[in-house]
């Protein structure tokens, strides 16, 4: 079972959620952030990347940048621009792009239940981002970005959320420049709330579609600050800011990868030893892929589809028959010499909401020689992933549309 508990969120006042409420912190670079900056000053990037409010040489890891988080977030209640909820809430959080619509709820989940494994994860972590959070939630007494949750979809909560939509107005409802719509309920009502915290209790384990460094972060903290418990605290620590979202509304996108050279081998030579694990064709129908195992391949200003030849992979091995892992070990470590793809700058990713003509440009531009798209991975995958306690390849999901900062900031300190 899970436990989940409501809390009184610090939320923007209506005139200001589209204003305030922003991309996270890292799905862009600091010049990018800066830009934003410079087009709308209220952007919660003031808070989540605050190094793009001080000058151009400032060390985006050091203190003065979390110290000035902090003061840009009491700003915003000193102005009047965010309000804390007083009574402990839970927040329904619609989003719907395109024709795709996702519902989730906006609640604390427990760090121990993060520790325990009921809480999985399907990704390393890397010290360094881990301490940049911790940083920025001890600085700021806040936990500023979502962790994005979902679990195996269970009808009678899905209705019951429906049903609370239907019976009130939302908060919030706004259409992002990205041309997401944002739609943001409060449950307040504690029949309400005692009603959500029982159903979730049916749902054995949940999983982290994306956030793995902020839960880390969480469970570092609540470590640290647990080493001496204050008296009259709520121990709000002891929770992380999540969106859960059922498994059946989550949409995965593609993960594309791009290599900037091929490993000194001309083209004949690439394709021909491309060709000893995979079918090469002619595309028919687009450069997207169209099944598992197949891979568009864009090179010389012409895209290839590939097809994973069979015995080149394990079928029955949750990691090894992933297309991130046939392409990986088949392609891009033995021919192209990516042993690493974590850390070797030869390669780069572009998540597919840009597209495919944007992952051709870059090769077109000469920046890099070849690039390859992938099918998406699927949920499925995920879980299976996650329930054999096993760890995905970097870059392998990208989830769409991103939760949007600020909609909800869960406070910590000693006081709230």
């Amino acid at each position: 079972m899970t436990q989940i508990r409501p809390f009184c969120g610090l939320r923007p006042v209506p005139e200001y959620a589209a204003e305030i409420a922003a991309l996270p912190y890292d799905v862009m670079d600091t010049e990018e952030a800066r830009q934003i900056l410079n087009k709308n000053p209220l952007s919660f990037l003031r808070v989540t990347k605050s190094e793009a409010t001080m000058s151009d040489c400032i060390d985006p890891h050091s203190q003065a940048v979390y110290k000035m988080a902090k003061t840009n977030l009491d700003r915003y209640l000193s102005d009047g621009q965010m309000k804390k909820d007083t009574t402990p809430c839970y927040y329904i959080y619609r989003q719907q792009m395109g024709q795709h619509i996702q519902i989730g709820l906006v609640a604390a989940a427990s760090v121990e239940e993060y520790r325990e494994n009921i809480i999985k994860k399907h990704e390393l972590t890397r010290h360094d981002k881990e301490q940049d959070r911790v940083n920025h939630i001890l600085a700021t007494e806040a936990q500023t970005g979502a962790v994005f949750l979902t679990y195996k979809g269970k009808p009678e909560i899905n209705t019951y959320v429906l049903s609370l939509m239907g019976a009130k107005k939302p908060v919030y409802d706004f259409t992002s420049e990205e041309g997401v719509q944002h739609t943001l309920y409060v449950v307040e009502n504690l029949m309400e709330i005692a009603e959500l915290t029982r159903l979730f209790e049916d749902v054995p384990v949940m999983y982290i579609a994306d956030g793995h460094h902020r839960s880390a972060a969480a469970m570092r903290v609540a470590d640290e600050l647990g080493k001496t418990p204050r008296h009259g605290s709520n121990e709000e620590y002891s929770t992380f800011l999540a969106v859960i979202f059922p498994d059946n509304m989550m949409q995965i996108m593609d993960y594309n990868r791009l290599v900037k050279d091929l490993n000194g081998l001309s083209m004949e030579e690439f394709l021909s030893r491309v060709g000893e694990k995979f079918e090469i064709s002619e595309l028919e129908n687009g450069p997207k892929p169209e099944a598992r195992h197949q891979f568009s391949m864009y090179l010389t200003g012409k895209w290839r589809r590939l097809t994973a030849k069979e015995g080149t992979f394990a079928a029955d091995d949750v990691i090894g028959s992933l297309d991130v892992s046939i392409l990986q070990d088949n392609l891009l470590a033995p021919i192209l010499g990516i042993k690493d793809p974590r850390t070797d700058e030869r390669i780069n990713f572009m998540g597919g909401i840009r597209g495919l003509d944007a992952l051709a440009a870059k090769v077109d531009a000469g920046a890099y020689s070849v690039a390859f798209a992938m099918y998406p991975t699927s949920m499925e995958e995920l879980i299976k992933v996650a329930d054999a306690g096993k760890i995905m390849p970097p870059k392998s999901t990208w989830f769409e549309p991103k939760l949007r900062d600020a909609m909800v900031v869960h406070l910590i300190g000693e006081d709230e």
